[in-house]
């Protein structure tokens, strides 16, 4: 557990440094998200680590703030907050809060189940969950500034929730999922191959990132170099969701360059 409080900590930071320095006219770039500019990815992220300290350690409040999220605009009730203070204010206030997540997080059982917008999850996995957000919404930064990021191996984490969220995403689109294994073999940033599951006939192989960018929506299979095998596989690949929520649009081909 204290890697991934450690590798948590070190997505926040990476993200943070592309915006620490931006000049206050540089926040309202726009990003791949329709209609969110930069400030708007903070304020997500800064909004969803306040709902994850209290889903920790107080689900009874959670639940009601689910109810009030759903009343008061879903997902874009997020990005309110940032819109109403400077910059410095949103970055001081996502920098200590996502610290106390951290620290709370700390301190409960991995085993925890921790309500969330989606299933109930064990607190090991929800602060997977965590990072997986920080490093899909830093990379909608990244493509607002124009900045290629360097893949760490805090890509696995992302990689293995996208792995497990494969049921869910069939669950979002309502979709049956078929009784097929799809074997996942990607290479690392370090050149470390990493593997989920085994099959004979469907399985995805490719670049790690590549890989988090399709289940993280934030690069169509279309416009990444994955080898992708069997009609389950392919089916997959087009409707991968690793986070919670409604069904997202993803990015359309194109959009967007391919990463090297």
């Amino acid at each position: 557990m204290r890697l991934i409080y450690d590798d948590l900590a070190d997505e926040h930071g990476d993200l943070d440094s592309l915006v620490a320095g931006l000049p206050d006219a540089h926040w309202d770039l726009q990003t791949p998200s329709p209609e969110w500019v930069i400030r708007d990815q903070i304020s997500h992220l800064w909004f969803f680590d306040q709902r994850a300290v209290m889903a920790l350690t107080d689900p009874g409040a959670f639940a009601d703030d689910i109810q009030w999220l759903m009343e008061n605009g879903g997902t874009d009730a997020s990005i309110e907050p940032g819109r109403s203070i400077e910059p410095a204010e949103l970055l001081a206030g996502w920098r200590a809060d996502r610290e106390k997540l951290i620290d709370v997080a700390s301190t409960v059982d991995p085993s925890v189940r921790v309500p969330w917008y989606g299933p109930p999850m064990a607190a090991r996995s929800f602060i997977t969950a965590r990072l997986m957000e920080t490093w899909a919404h830093g990379q909608d930064v990244a493509d607002a500034l124009g900045v290629t990021r360097r893949p760490t191996h805090r890509l696995r984490h992302v990689a293995h929730i996208g792995v497990r969220a494969r049921s869910f995403s069939y669950m979002l689109h309502g979709l049956t999922m078929p009784e097929v294994d799809v074997a996942v073999r990607l290479t690392g940033p370090d050149g470390d191959e990493w593997t989920w599951n085994e099959s004979d006939h469907d399985s995805v192989t490719g670049s790690a990132l590549d890989f988090c960018m399709v289940v993280t929506q934030r690069r169509p299979v279309a416009d990444t170099r994955l080898e992708i095998v069997g009609v389950a596989a392919a089916q997959w690949m087009n409707i991968a969701q690793a986070f919670a929520g409604g069904a997202g649009a993803g990015r359309q081909p194109g959009q967007l360059a391919v990463e090297d």
